[in-house]
This record gives C-alpha cells, sequence and structure tokens, in this order.
C-alpha cells in the first residue's frame, strides 16, 4: 500500500495482511468479546453493563480469563485469511484503479476498492469464522454445548449443514463491504494526502492513519454489525429475525449496541491492523525480491 514504491507482490500483500490481521485479533479480542456480549440479547434478570471494562471485569470474575478469550482462536484464524485476503484484493484493485502518473486513487476509487475487496473476504473466510466465534460466545454464556470451536463446527455442520455455517451471510457481507469500503478507503485517502503534503510515513503516521480509519468504519457500519451478531447466535436467526428482534428489545437506537466497545476496539485494532501490514511489506519485501532475482539470475 505503500506510494511511491515498486508494485508490492501479491505474495506479500497475502502473507503481511494475514500476520497483521493474527496480530491485531490476538492483542484486542477481549474487547470483541464483550461487544459480541453486549449485542446478543440478555438473560433474563440479567442485565449487561454498557462499559467494557465493566463487561470485561465481570466476565473474569464470574467466569475466569479463559472466559475472556472464548471463540479467540477462531476469530484468529478467520483473520489470518481475512485480512491476508483483504490486503491481497485491495492491493490488486487498487493497482487497476490507480492514476498511472501519480500512482494514487480518487476517494470514491479507494472506497470501491474497499468494498470489493471486503464482499470476497466475506466469501472465503469471514461469515463461516465469524458463525464459529459469535456461536461459542453466545453459548458459553447459556447452554454450554460446544466444547471448543472444532466442535462447534462439527456440531453445526450436522445440524443445519453448510448453510448453518453460513449463518448471517447477507448482513455479514453487507458489514464487511462497508467496512472494508471504509477502513482501507480512509486509511488509503489518508496516505493519499500525506503523500502529495510530502508527510513521510512512519510507524506513527501509520498507527493514527489506522486509529482514524478504525473510527469512521465503527460508526458507518454499526447497524450491519449488530445484525451479523444476532443472526450468528448459538441458535442462530435469518437476517429479517435478527432486525425484528433488535428492533422489539431496543428499538432503532438499538442498531448501534456495543458501538463502546467496538470502538474500545477499532481504535487500537485499525493502528495495530495497518503498522503491522507496513512492518510486514517492509520486511517481506526484500526477501522476495531477493528470491526473485535468484530465480532470474539460474
Amino acid at each position: 500500500m505503500s506510494h511511491g514504491d515498486e508494485k508490492t507482490p501479491a505474495i506479500v500483500s497475502l502473507l503481511a495482511g494475514g500476520i497483521a490481521g493474527a496480530i491485531e485479533a490476538a492483542s484486542t479480542y477481549p474487547f470483541e468479546f464483550a461487544k459480541t456480549r453486549v449485542q446478543l440479547r440478555e438473560q433474563k434478570g440479567i442485565p449487561t453493563p454498557k462499559n467494557p471494562f465493566k463487561v470485561v471485569l465481570g466476565v473474569y470474575r464470574n467466569e475466569g480469563i479463559r472466559a475472556l478469550y472464548k471463540g479467540c482462536s477462531s476469530l484468529v484464524v478467520g483473520s489470518v485469511a481475512k485480512d491476508g485476503i483483504r490486503f491481497l484484493s485491495f492491493d490488486t484493485i487498487k493497482d487497476l484503479f490507480k492514476d498511472p502518473e501519480t500512482g494514487t486513487l480518487s476517494p470514491l476509487r479507494s472506497l470501491t476498492a474497499g468494498s470489493a475487496s471486503g464482499v470476497v473476504a466475506s466469501f472465503v473466510a469471514v461469515t463461516p469464522t465469524e458463525r464459529i466465534k459469535t456461536a461459542l460466545i453466545d453459548d458459553a454464556r447459556t447452554e454450554r454445548r460446544f466444547r471448543s470451536g472444532r466442535h462447534a463446527v462439527v456440531t453445526i455442520w450436522r445440524e443445519t449443514g453448510i448453510p448453518g455455517l453460513y449463518r448471517g451471510l447477507a448482513g455479514t457481507t453487507l458489514k464487511q463491504a462497508t467496512a472494508t469500503a471504509f477502513r482501507m478507503g480512509t486509511y488509503n485517502i489518508l496516505k493519499d494526502f500525506e503523500s502529495r503534503k510530502q508527510i513521510k510515513q512512519s510507524t506513527v503516521t501509520n498507527f493514527a492513519n489506522g486509529s482514524v480509519a478504525g473510527i469512521v468504519t465503527t460508526l458507518m457500519t454499526q447497524p450491519f454489525d449488530t445484525i451479523k451478531t444476532r443472526c450468528q447466535s448459538s441458535r442462530g436467526a435469518s437476517t429479517v429475525e435478527a432486525f425484528r428482534s433488535i428492533v422489539a428489545d431496543y428499538g432503532v437506537k438499538g442498531f448501534w449496541k456495543g458501538t463502546t466497545m467496538r470502538l474500545g476496539r477499532t481504535v487500537l485494532s485499525g493502528g495495530i491492523l495497518f503498522t503491522s501490514y507496513e512492518w510486514g511489506v517492509a520486511l517481506l519485501n526484500p526477501t522476495f525480491a531477493t528470491v526473485k532475482t535468484t530465480i532470474l539470475k539460474d
């Protein structure tokens, strides 16, 4: 994604994106856990706090530290695939859209490239892994019938087949298309602006750009995320059922339930994701350039 450099090889985009996704998912997972808990239907007589730190502390006290990472492995695996594919798709589409002279994209083209890469990631990786993560978190507070991520996959597969693993596909794809459009698009728009103003790229600017992209993404896509979470609860629900249940429980404002939790994560995760990606590209590019040179010489 660096401007002024040679085109990033596809394998570098894929690997750097996957590494960045794993780091980001593992380091911010407790906030993701808290957000998901808030978006799921409350148990009777047990209200869920709105403060993410209270949710995390309450789960830690009542269920132990391991409960905070319930579903984490599923999210990490999904993030490796999701972000690897997302960065690869975005860099590939971006290269088709960019201005041949400046190497930059218009804001609309940046958003379009991000949206397209989000759709690809949703079908290939995000929907099934998010389904398992959400089902594990929901199941841990209710029936406790899933022993592990693998057991959840097997159980859902036996009960409902492939459609069960892709429960919430519509909501997830809408969320991914809009989220990736705003996240990748905003980050790219900021980098293009800095390139025109000759602002040097550094870890600080990468982290700041990623954090701003995370804030914009959260505020613009929260309703899709809330619908997706309801669809992917342990028993599952259709998109229409999820929509109706949110309105019935909380009214229109319910679509933004969990925003504070998600912001707590995305401000950090945006910075971590893009900084890790840029580091990954910087480390991997010379390696693959050397390999390519060696192959050409032979």
